[in-house]
């Protein structure tokens, strides 16, 4: 079996010392490299095309977030997970939309690295357990207060199949072929749901995936 190969991004010694830590009795995993600051992350990427990133989302020179979008600009079949100590969905959807693939408060990073490391190699999105927590219960709040059915029910079959698939990182062009129609006709789903939901790009489509507990990062 190929090994996931990963690179680790982080300003201080012993974080990346605790990753290594953690990574290294995972049979399937393989360290490739160690960066010190997001352009060295960026470089590295690069240089070394890691099937996983694990970065700071706080580093000197070049933040993670930033890094992020370089490194996916790149390369786009690189997963990123970005740690970071902010409980905040305002810094998740910068990361999403960034590019990141995986997002880590650093209080959980021992229990969720090995499962995040996995997840984010085989495209699928993975968020600490209490960030998927917040989100689902900010979406309940505020279906309370605004006093409204869930616009979920508003899609039709087909739509909520590409819902599911888009949150899952699929592209339009992996979405058709799975599910045997035309690319455009995946376009034209994607269109009339972000706008039923009022959803105006793929990190709002990963983050309600989430809330509604269609995917399961």
């Amino acid at each position: 079996m190929k090994s996931i190969t990963v690179l680790i991004a982080d300003d201080h010694s012993v974080v990346r010392k605790g990753l290594r830590y953690l990574l290294e009795p995972l049979g399937d995993v393989e360290l490739v490299g160690e960066a010190g600051n997001g352009r060295e992350a960026v470089d590295m990427a690069e240089k070394l095309q890691p099937a996983v990133i694990i970065a700071d989302i706080a580093m000197p020179i070049l933040n993670g977030i930033e890094a992020t979008a370089q490194i996916v600009k790149q390369d786009s079949r690189i997963g990123v997970i970005l740690l970071s100590m902010h409980f905040d969905e305002s810094y998740l959807l910068r990361a999403l939309t960034a590019g990141a693939k995986g997002y880590l408060l650093k209080e959980s990073v021992e229990a969720d690295v090995p499962k995040a490391v996995r997840s984010v190699a085989q495209g699928r999105p993975f968020f600490s357990p209490h960030i998927t927590e917040m989100l689902l219960s900010d979406y309940l709040r505020m279906l309370k207060e605004r006093r409204v059915t869930d616009s979920y029910e508003l899609l039709s079959t087909r739509e909520k199949e590409i819902l599911q698939l888009l949150a899952e990182g699929k592209t339009n062009k992996e979405c058709a072929t799975r599910l045997n129609v035309s690319q455009n006709t995946v376009e034209t789903h994607r269109l009339h749901l972000m706008q039923k939901l009022d959803l105006h790009n793929t990190a709002e489509i990963v983050l309600y995936a989430v809330k509604k507990g269609i995917i399961n990062p």
